[in-house]
């Protein structure tokens, strides 16, 4: 199984899309909330260069904004 991280804040609506899409799906994931953990904040942007949300990381994969077909090509969920 895939180590998925979701950076996000809670007043972003396509994080809360993201996070509904990956349990509807049943896909675990860790939700970090980079407005409440600058440290974390600083690691996504290292990560991925965007300084928006969400950003996703699956297994070393960066994707940003909520890609719903990256998603989906990415868990094999198509």
């Amino acid at each position: 199984m895939a180590k998925i991280i979701v950076y996000s804040t809670e007043s972003c609506p396509y994080c809360h899309q993201l996070k509904d899409f990956l349990k509807k799906n049943k896909i675990k994931f860790t939700n970090i909330d980079v407005s409440k953990d600058k440290e974390k904040s600083k690691e996504m942007i290292d990560k991925s260069g965007q300084m928006g949300v969400p950003v996703m990381d699956i297994d070393g994969k960066i994707i940003i904004g909520f890609d719903k077909e990256k998603i989906k090509k990415e868990l094999k969920l198509t």
